[in-house]
């Protein structure tokens, strides 16, 4: 294979159903999944998960969290937050944003945002972009 073919990675089976399990859970308090590629399975693989967390403590992961809207309807949005670090190789963040389509489309996400810098990541930043689905 040429240095210049695209390698997407496939979603993990067991974070497929993890996935569709979390899309469709009961409990209102704010939970995420943090997944990471697995360079050498060349697989999107689960990470860590977290369950009744603030945006503040998870600012290096991906949120999923309570909105109240300015009229008072509460919502609970799924986010998909994909942050590929500056520090990142090329090829690295080609692999990651291949395979990044690949997994919105296995999750069947709608709410996607993208941050390169993880400092951005605040309710603020996340309320501005939300605010584009109301």
């Amino acid at each position: 294979l040429g240095s210049s073919s695209l390698v997407v990675c496939e979603v993990d089976e067991s974070l497929k159903e993890k996935l569709r399990k979390f899309r469709f859970r009961k409990e209102t308090n704010n939970a995420a999944i943090l997944m990471k590629i697995d360079m050498e399975k060349q697989l999107v693989v689960l990470e860590e998960e977290y369950e009744d967390i603030s945006l503040d403590d998870l600012k290096e992961e991906l949120p999923d969290y309570k909105y109240i809207h300015a009229d008072g309807r509460v919502s609970y949005p799924l986010c998909f937050i994909f942050s590929s670090p500056m520090g990142c190789k090329p090829e690295q963040q080609m692999m990651y944003a291949g395979s990044k389509n690949r997994l919105i489309q296995a999750a069947e996400l709608t709410k996607v945002f993208e941050t390169r810098n993880v400092d951005d990541l605040t309710e603020e930043w996340l309320k501005n972009r939300l605010a584009f689905f109301r």
